[in-house]
């Protein structure tokens, strides 16, 4: 876990190893320090996992205060959304009456944060679209349930490389709906502002009342650094907030017309003329299709190309059509026992249909190639995911996701032969959303790898001696 998914003060306590809390959290040591308390590896002596456990130091420490914080902090807690660092737990530490502290019990992170990310220099529109729309996502759900961030900024972001989805960028939140309620004005002075100077919203910086649309300012000036790789309002912290009373953020028209719109608005003084978090992710959509549709023309005639030399060796391997067969029945039923997935396919894909040699829950035998997600996942020689398919846009809009079947998982591994072209899939294909940990999919590629080794084994069979 990265040190930035914490925010805590360099004069909190080092020393908690071995303390357990809630009699059941053994602290291990500390991992993370920010303005707010130390973030601990810490052991779930309960269910016997590690997680990150924050523990935060109320700026106000009567009994009332910490039982309406600890209430707050378990409303955080039940909340559940792929685009935020979950939070299991939540609770009160009172074993030293002079110094009570709330703890939060989090998903224990392998990644880092966005912060160290943009040290490296600026990314790239599509990757900001993808990390924008992924942020936009998650605080349309917390601000469903009257929940306002307050303290959005780059440190606050976690990226992630689950090996195993090389087009998507990832990113979750964390943090959320804390500060307001833990963390003392910056400065410390009566009526500052909370949050953090270089991405506070000027209502922030003016110690106004703050709605959603303030958490919205805060992720446009993250979207704006992460595309120029520039602070908008850099400089001290009373001097950054206070020039944005003065004048907006830079925004170079070299970004292009969709950002210039979405960015400008994000970014408006006006609270009341900013996008919803909801609105500002379907514009974040068309410029992921807009960004994806560059990369797809200009590879164009390299594809045309390969594709003719892809589907000259699903010929040489003689399956499309063949009778279905118990060795790959039993890899799918396999693969649908394993993972708990009610649908596993080894697909074929040709060039207007994509062909099912096993197709374990599922009765067709074959669908169109331009909607079917198989067709997509052959494109790249990495596995092909998706967590929740109405959430992504890769496929919110498929037919098979948005239709009857109502599609949300899809966990697809090429078919790739020793000469570089990709048959096909094995894949595995859920109804609800669902992730998958590292060693899952490594099992599943050991299954696909095995569906291959027969294939390839079956073609050298037939050759003549």
């Amino acid at each position: 876990m990265s040190d930035a998914s914490a925010n805590v003060s360099e004069g909190s306590d080092s020393g908690f190893a071995g303390v357990l809390l809630g009699g059941r959290y053994r602290l291990v040591e500390e991992i993370g320090r920010g303005s707010t308390g130390t973030v601990q590896l810490a052991r779930d002596e309960f269910l016997g996992r590690d997680v990150a456990v924050k523990l935060i130091e109320p700026p106000v420490a009567d009994a009332e205060a910490l039982r309406r914080d600890e209430d707050e902090v378990k409303v955080l807690a039940r909340m559940n959304h792929h685009g935020l660092v979950t939070l299991f737990d939540a609770g009160a530490d009172v074993s030293d009456p002079q110094r009570p502290r709330i703890y939060l019990v989090m998903e224990l992170i392998d990644g880092h944060d966005l912060r160290g990310r943009l040290a490296q220099g600026p990314l790239q529109s599509a990757d900001v679209a993808q990390i924008g729309y992924d942020l936009a996502m998650a605080l349309g759900y917390v601000h469903d349930r009257g929940v306002i961030h307050r303290d959005v900024k780059p440190a606050n972001i976690m990226m992630f490389d689950y090996g195993h989805d090389a087009a998507r960028s990832r990113a979750k939140l964390t943090d959320f709906g804390i500060a307001v309620m833990m963390e003392a004005p910056l400065g410390g002075d009566a009526g500052a502002f909370v949050g953090t100077a270089a991405y506070v919203s000027p209502e922030q910086a003016k110690s106004e009342p703050l709605g959603p649309s303030s958490d919205i300012y805060s992720l446009g000036l993250v979207l704006l650094e992460c595309l120029t790789g520039q602070r908008s309002f850099p400089g001290e912290p009373l001097p950054s907030a206070l020039a944005r009373l003065l004048r907006g953020p830079d925004i170079p028209a070299h970004l292009g017309p969709q950002w210039l719109r979405l960015l400008t608005a994000m970014t408006s003084n006006d609270p009341a003329s900013r996008p919803t978090a909801r609105e500002a992710a379907l514009v974040l959509a068309e410029i992921i299709a807009t960004e994806r549709g560059a990369r797809l023309d200009g590879a164009a005639s390299v594809r045309a190309s390969d594709e003719a030399a892809r589907l000259e060796a699903v010929r040489r391997y003689q399956i499309l059509d063949t009778p279905q067969d118990g060795a790959f029945d039993r890899i799918t039923a396999l693969a649908s026992r394993l993972f708990s997935a009610p649908i596993a396919i080894v697909s074929v894909v040709d060039q207007d249909r994509i062909w099912f040699k096993s197709h374990h829950g599922l009765d067709v035998e074959e669908v169109d190639r331009e909607p079917g997600l198989c067709a997509s996942a052959i494109l790249q020689d990495e596995p092909w995911i998706t967590e929740d398919a109405r959430l992504d846009s890769r496929t919110m809009a498929n037919p098979l996701v948005a239709g009857a079947l109502g599609l949300q998982f899809y966990a697809g591994i090429p078919l790739h032969t020793p000469d570089g072209y990709n048959l096909g899939t094995l894949c595995i294909i859920d109804r609800h959303p669902r992730t998958l940990s590292h060693d899952e999919l490594t099992t599943l590629e050991d299954l696909a790898a095995i569906v291959m080794h027969d294939l390839d084994q079956r073609m050298q069979s037939r050759q003549p001696a």
